[in-house]
């Protein structure tokens, strides 16, 4: 098939190039409309479902919600795992679902689910889904600050009336979160004195209310032959109109609202604050959907808020980005194209050193942008993004999609001087189709097997095979495009630029010389000395081996996104007064490190996040600048100074945490979880643990989750006493209920604003002794809550979580950056081994280094899968195993550079090195396959005897396409291993490190070991081959005189 497409491309010349150029003008559209973003789509199916039970304590939250509506989940089919978090009028649970399903369909599910358990929640409890988004759904934080003249309230009312519903209309945002500042209510605190004085309820106060501020509609009239709409207004805005409502009438006289309460604006009660640069702010938070274009809808967000800022109060700003993911994007992208560009002109160098010769230089390199842009269709077609790991997977095959053209072009070039040489008997169009023909096998056999050993990496699953899988998707990709292009354009070029050379005889210049006598002189010697060869070679493989079991092992490298994110927790039961003021404090800590740009803090939770954080928790979004200290030392310096206040501290990066937090449920790299049924007990054997785990060296950030017993305030009615007044003790507390926790009674519309109208207890009252002092309505009359109930004080969890039905406790910590995580794992599992629990009490070790181990597991267990296909492929080709088990030889040759490599750079055993050395196996065979097929070829095409100058021959007629291939690819990956920090080459640059060192040593021992190993052991193979070759020869010749050449060449 491919000797036909080789023969029909040169017969439509014109045709291929036209073609070649739609292509290309094609390809250069597309690539401006694919959508960017720093990594591929790394959601996990998962759905948030939030419920709202105001006023319950945790405890009450988790039974009587939680616990239901986890019995429900937990049964749908494709679920993984349920968490939930049950704290104070909140119940959050995360449904997570196996990669492989629809979250549409999960969603229906779940919907279907809450429907069915809706009546056994309390009233008024009603569960809802949380937004479809990203997990690097965070785009942008931005803060909206304002001069001392502006308030809190207005400076929210800006927040939420103004900047978030123009955001909201952007296309692709999913969410808006606002946090900080005040939000205004109508607050009106009853008075019970005065009431009963009165003889006013509560129930005639809530009816008032009600139906205050109310418009009603009246129908139409007709009046001067004209249609009226009757329209009945009774809103207002003025609080001294709702101060003015007549709540009953005693005796004949009105009362009015003012004189059984008071009326005022006042803030809604908030379980979240915000700071920036130090000072008190409303901190907005823009969540985008999945599959969205984030430099696109980052630039659309800010122009927006440059719309917004026009039109806000004198002094007031809300433009100062905090966060903002697309800078992280924009220089990934930015440093990888780089890479790119500076691989092209690397490469373009290396093949001009070697050929010395601009056309064939272009012909080879036309292959890259040809290629390049192939793939960015086909990337358009499969709704593929361009991203760090798509843009990786093109620099590693830059200097790969020139080695089919190469082999090629240089062949070519050969035999036209050959041909040249004898007086030109050939035609042009003959040469070139038979030179073409002639590698065309070895080159099509080497990207099969460059595509079968990328299988391990499609067949990863979890967060690792959605991260490399696209890596893999864009190499094997552009190694096709490059094939094709090989096939196709090179020939036509070749044919159209090479036979006009006046100096066909004079291409080889000094290097090529030069390595050829130096390598006819290694030959010699090796030839001379096989025994020791071989048993170099040997022992190198073995030590490769023995040192790659040492290597210290890691999940994925660190990533350098320019921005810290640091979680600060304070003991549980401060007020969120305290912690805002403290919180304060540590951003202006935080300011004083001199590379720090920007300081923003977000305590709590926010009235619309996702996240059931207590005020006792604090995430502070720290930016850094692009010069100065090492990120390591800029993250001691900011614990050192954070460490004298009375927190704990956990210092990351915002996506870093994102994958941490969906791989284990904790935003951490290391989640030791105690599962079991008795907090106290939990939470002691948490404690012990930590204490264990303190001793390891290389943890860091380690503590116990913040679950833990605070300050509750309990009112415990009397049913003896309760029942002497003629009260229902369930009427006593849906009394304290509506007065203690609020009750919205109504709300007024002012424009696109919404206030809300609150019946609410003052502070003051909801104390100890004002909850035991306050009157409340019985039948007999109106009596202190004292005289049926007790209050007192007592503690009670701040809240629970709970992972797959069970309550749970978590022990988390990160690693230092130098430390083996692989050692720390080891003594953190003996430290669980040496503990003994009682029964009903269990632990389990999560975090990253689960899923480094899974698709370790899964890449050593498919590469042998792959492998031995590869090995039956080449098989198939050559009818000999001794010649496959050559070829093959060069991949543990490829073993000993890559294993030094990487101790010499002092990179760990990762993913990202482990799917570079799944590329060196593609890379390393092609060497061999060249090689053994020239070999071959020499035999039956040019019948030379199996002997010395055979080898030789070949050996050094296939060094120059061997060498250009080699420098090519490898040098190609240098600008990946410069600056090994730099936002978008962190994965790719042990990806890079491990192919290059292998290529150095597979191609500096192949070219002594494959030739050695021929001459030693091939004899018998070739003269098999020999012999089927010609007796084809005379069966294809005796009816139809076809010409030996017809044999198709190896």
């Amino acid at each position: 098939m491919f000797n036909f497409l080789v023969t029909q491309s040169l017969k439509s010349r014109l045709f291929v190039l036209a073609i070649a150029a739609v292509l290309m003008i094609y390809g250069a559209f597309t690539v401006t409309r694919l959508p960017v973003d720093v990594f591929p789509d790394l959601n996990r199916p998962t759905v948030t479902i939030m419920t709202e039970a105001e006023g319950l304590a945790p405890e009450e939250v988790e039974q009587l919600v939680t616990y239901p509506l986890e019995a429900q989940m937990n049964g749908l089919p494709g679920v993984s795992r349920v968490r939930s978090t049950s704290g104070v009028g909140l119940s959050i649970i995360y449904v997570e679902f196996d990669w492989d399903t629809d979250i549409y369909r999960n969603r229906q599910q779940i919907a279907e689910r809450l429907s069915l358990v809706q009546p056994q929640l309390p009233a008024n409890v009603v569960p809802q889904m949380g937004p479809i988004n990203s997990i690097m759904g965070q785009v942008m934080l931005i803060a909206v600050t304002g001069p001392e003249g502006v308030s809190p309230m207005e400076l929210r009312e800006l927040a939420d009336f103004t900047v978030r519903p123009r955001i909201l209309s952007i296309p692709g945002v999913a969410q808006v979160i606002p946090i900080g500042g005040e939000v205004r209510q109508y607050r009106v605190s009853p008075n019970s004195a005065a009431m009963r004085a009165l003889g006013v309820s509560f129930e005639q106060i809530e009816q008032a209310l009600a139906q205050f501020g109310s418009n009603t509609g009246g129908g139409f009239t007709d009046q001067y032959s004209r249609e009226f709409l009757i329209r009945n207004v009774g809103r207002t805005q003025n609080i001294e109109d709702l101060a003015g409502v007549v709540v009953a009438t005693v005796e004949g006289q009105p009362v009015l609202l003012r004189q059984v309460a008071d009326v005022s604006f006042a803030a809604r009660l908030k379980r979240g604050d915000a700071g920036y640069q130090g000072q008190s702010a409303v901190i907005v938070s823009v969540e985008k959907q999945p599959n969205v274009d984030t430099v696109q809808l980052t630039r659309e967000v800010e122009a927006a808020l440059s719309e917004i800022s026009a039109t806000l109060p004198e002094g007031v700003k809300a433009d100062q980005v905090l966060f903002r993911q697309a800078n992280f994007i924009e220089t990934s992208i930015s440093n990888v194209q780089k890479v790119l560009a500076e691989a092209i002109v690397v490469v373009a160098i290396i093949l001009f050193a070697f050929l010395l010769n601009t056309r064939t230089t272009a012909i080879s390199l036309t292959a890259i942008p040809v290629s390049i842009l192939v793939t960015a269709i086909v990337f358009h077609l499969l709704g593929l993004s361009i991203n760090t790991m798509t843009l990786g997977g093109l620099a590693i095959a830059i200097g790969e999609l020139v080695d089919d053209a190469v082999v090629d072009v240089e062949n070519i070039f050969r035999r036209l001087r050959e041909n040249r040489e004898k007086g030109n008997p050939r035609t042009v169009f003959a040469v070139v189709v038979s030179a073409s023909q002639e590698v065309r096998s070895g080159i099509v056999y080497a990207t099969m097997i460059i595509v079968l050993v990328f299988v391990p990496l499609f067949a990863l699953s979890g967060i690792e095979g959605r991260l490399f899988a696209p890596l893999g998707q864009a190499y094997i990709i552009s190694i096709l495009a490059s094939l094709v292009v090989s096939i196709t354009l090179t020939p036509v070029m070749a044919y159209y630029l090479l036979p006009g050379l006046k100096r066909l005889d004079e291409h080889e210049g000094v290097i090529v010389r030069v390595l050829k006598k130096a390598n006819r002189q290694l030959l010699d010697w090796s030839f001379g000395h096989p025994k020791i060869l071989m048993t170099t070679v040997l022992a190198g493989v073995i030590a490769a081996v023995m040192f790659a079991t040492q290597l210290p092992r890691s999940f994925l490298p660190p990533f350098n996104e320019g921005t810290l994110t640091i979680n600060m927790l304070f003991n549980p039961g401060i007020s969120l007064a305290e912690s805002h003021r403290v919180g304060l404090i540590a951003e202006r800590l935080i300011m004083e490190v001199p590379e720090v740009e920007q300081v923003g803090r977000r305590t709590g939770r926010a009235e619309l996040d996702e996240h059931a954080e207590g005020v006792h928790s604090s995430e502070i979004e720290v930016a850094l600048t692009a010069d100065g200290r090492s990120k390591d030392e800029i993250i001691a310096d900011i614990r050192s100074r954070l460490s004298v206040l009375p927190v704990a501290t956990n210092v990351g990066q915002p996506i870093s945490h994102r994958l941490d937090h969906m791989l284990s449920g904790v935003r951490a790299q290391i989640a030791l979880k105690i599962y079991g049924e008795d907090l106290d007990a939990i939470r002691g054997f948490a404690e012990e643990f930590r204490g264990k785990l303190d001793e390891i060296s290389g943890i860091v950030d380690l503590q116990v989750e913040k679950q833990v017993r605070i300050p509750h305030l309990e009112v415990i009615v009397d049913y003896r006493r309760a029942a002497l007044y003629g009260v229902q003790p369930a009427s006593v507390t849906e009394q304290l209920e509506r007065l203690s926790n609020g009750t919205i009674v109504s709300r007024i519309v002012d424009g696109n604003k919404r206030f809300d109208v609150v019946l609410r207890l003052e502070d003051e009252t909801r104390s100890t002794k004002g909850l035991a002092d306050l009157l409340i309505e019985t039948p007999v009359g109106w009596i202190p809550i004292s005289q049926i109930a007790e209050v007192r004080e007592t503690d009670g969890p701040n809240q629970i979580l709970r992972e797959n039905g069970k309550r749970r406790v978590v022990v988390l910590a990160n690693t230092d950056g130098e430390a083996d995580m692989a050692t720390v794992i080891a003594e953190i599992r003996s430290v669980i081994a040496a503990s003994t629990l009682p029964p009903g009490f269990f632990v389990n070790l999560e975090g990253t280094f689960q899923a480094q181990e899974e698709s370790m597991r899964t890449i050593g267990l498919l590469s042998i899968l792959s492998l031995s296909m590869v090995f039956a492929i080449l098989y198939s080709r050559y009818r000999s195993v001794l010649f496959v088990s050559i070829i093959m030889a060069s991949v543990p040759l490829a073993l000993i550079g890559s294993v030094t490599a990487l101790w010499i750079a002092g990179q760990p055993l990762s993913v990202a090195s482990m799917i570079g050395f799944i590329t060196l196996t593609g890379i390393s065979t092609r060497n061999g396959i060249l090689k053994i097929s020239h070999y071959i070829n020499l035999a039956i095409q040019e019948d030379m005897p199996f002997g010395r100058e055979l080898v030789v021959r070949g050996s050094l007629e296939r060094l120059t396409p061997v060498l250009m291939t080699a420098l090519s690819a490898g040098v190609a990956l240098v600008p990946l291993m410069i600056d090994a920090t730099a936002p978008g080459k962190e994965i790719l640059h042990p990806v890079a490190i491990t192919i290059f060192g292998g290529l150095v040593t597979a191609t500096v021992l192949d070219t002594l070991l494959t030739p050695t190993l021929f001459l030693r052991y091939g004899r018998k193979p070739l003269e098999r081959l020999v012999e089927q070759a010609r007796s084809q020869i005379e069966q294809i010749n005796s009816p139809r005189g076809t010409p030996a050449s017809a044999i198709e060449a190896f």
